[in-house]
């Protein structure tokens, strides 16, 4: 999966340099792959997120407390 992430953003990369290409298909591009690797990442992860994220809030109500 690394691999293809790194071949689109090289080919992302390419059409953004590229000065013929189409830069706004380009952009397109990186937002959809950020999208993607965003939503990945929050699948995989959604517990320690949500931990973490408990952490902090009693952290803070406690300072505030």
């Amino acid at each position: 999966m690394r691999k293809r992430m790194s071949n689109a953003l090289l080919r992302a990369k390419a059409t953004l340099m590229n000065p013929s290409g189409d830069q706004m298909t380009g952009w397109l591009i990186v937002v959809l792959i950020v999208v993607v690797v965003g939503a990945v990442f929050m699948t995989l992860y959604q517990g320690s997120i949500t931990q973490i994220w408990n952490s902090i809030v009693s952290k803070i109500t406690n300072l505030l407390n």
